[in-house]
């Protein structure tokens, strides 16, 4: 077995368990900028932005964008549409990544996937975040309830009719229940705005 077939294994073998890696980690690894680029003209790996490295996939994986997004930005924070769409209470999934950040952050300058960033206030930033792994990759997602608090407090971001609809999917299926995400409401500010709407679907839950 040459070196070069030893690093190829390496490579496969490390991004099987990491899902996504830059070049400086896999040559912390012990793998060739060589090694890489053949793997990347043979297929075997894909290069999935500027650095940055994963395996090709064997089929559609879920969310693999935010993955990707969460590689180049850690710090950022899925939010509005496309955490309604990764809580599953939207069938649509948005163009590109919505993502939060603080009014003093930079803005992270990612070539692929296309992101929406959205600045929220400090109170609003940090809290009722989860962490979720995927393909390898550990994405803050903003939780159910405090993505639609959000969805309402932001009407100029997210249409009321896409913001109901959320809701009732959330109720009806026994997601969340209606105290639940009325106090989450009343914590991010959102509470006056989703008040009416609520009330009107507990007739119904």
């Amino acid at each position: 077995m040459t070196a070069d077939d030893t690093q190829s294994i390496r490579l496969l073998a490390h991004l099987e368990v990491h899902g996504f890696a830059r070049a400086h980690e896999l040559r912390e690894a012990g793998v060739s900028a060589t090694t890489i680029s053949r793997a990347v003209d043979s297929g075997r790996v894909r290069r999935a932005g500027r650095g940055l490295y994963c395996l090709p996939p064997k089929e559609f994986v879920k969310h693999d964008k935010l993955a990707e997004v969460a590689k180049h930005a850690p710090r950022a924070i899925i939010c509005l549409k496309s955490a309604l769409h990764f809580h599953q209470v939207t069938n649509i999934e948005p163009e590109c990544v919505w993502i939060a950040i603080g009014y003093k952050d930079w803005a992270p300058k990612i070539a692929y996937p296309p992101v929406k960033v959205v600045r929220f206030r400090e109170d609003y930033l940090h809290n009722r975040v989860e962490r979720h792994v995927v393909m390898g990759v550990e994405v803050q997602v903003y939780s159910l309830e405090k993505t639609l608090a959000d969805a309402y407090r932001n009407k100029r971001l997210i249409d009321r009719p896409t913001a109901i609809a959320a809701t009732k999917v959330t109720l009806y299926e026994h997601r969340k229940t209606v105290n639940d995400v009325a106090s989450v409401a009343i914590e991010n500010g959102a509470w006056k705005k989703m008040k009416p709407y609520l009330e009107a679907m507990t007739v119904s839950v």
